[in-house]
C-alpha cells in the first residue's frame, strides 16, 4: 500500500498540481499585499482618509475605534472593508489568471492541416488536393 501511494504521489500530474498550488497561495500572498498596502491606500485618502480595513459594522450596540479593537472585546462585528478588500483581492487575481491564459492560447499553434489522405482503395498515402489515385487509379470524387 505505501508502494502504491508513493506511485500516486510522484506521478507528474500530482506534483504539478502540488507546485501550482504552492506558487498559487505565494501569488495570492502577493496580490493582498498589493491590494492592502500599494492599493487601497491611495483609494482610501482620494475618499476623504478612509482605511477599508476597518470599516465595520458593530453589532454589539457599544462603540470600538477598529476592528481588532472589537475583536479583541469579543464584538460581533460585520466586516464590509475586509469583504471589499478581500472582492478586489479576487479580481486582480482572476484577471492575472485571465491575461496568463490568454498569453498561453496565443503561443499555441493551431493544428496544421492534413497534407496528406489515404485513398480509400488501395490505402496508398497521396496528396489532400488529389482527385485521381496515383497507384490504383480510382476516381476519389
Amino acid at each position: 500500500m505505501l508502494k502504491e501511494f508513493r506511485e500516486f504521489v510522484m506521478r507528474g500530474n500530482v506534483v504539478d498540481l502540488a507546485i501550482a498550488v504552492i506558487i498559487g497561495a505565494a501569488f495570492g500572498k502577493i496580490i493582498t499585499s498589493f491590494v492592502e498596502d500599494v492599493l487601497m491606500p491611495p483609494i482610501g485618502l482620494a475618499l476623504g482618509k478612509v482605511d477599508f480595513s476597518n470599516l465595520f459594522v458593530n453589532l454589539s450596540g457599544k462603540d470600538y475605534p477598529s476592528v481588532a479593537a472589537a475583536k479583541a472585546a469579543g464584538a460581533a462585528t460585520l466586516n464590509y472593508g475586509i469583504f471589499f478588500n478581500h472582492i478586489i483581492n479576487f479580481l486582480i487575481i482572476a484577471f492575472a489568471i485571465f491575461l496568463l491564459i490568454k498569453q498561453i492560447n496565443r503561443m499555441q499553434k493551431p493544428a496544421a492541416a492534413p497534407a496528406t489522405k489515404d485513398c480509400p482503395q488501395c490505402l496508398s498515402t497521396i496528396p489532400i488536393k488529389a482527385t485521381r489515385c496515383p497507384h490504383c487509379t480510382s476516381n476519389l470524387t
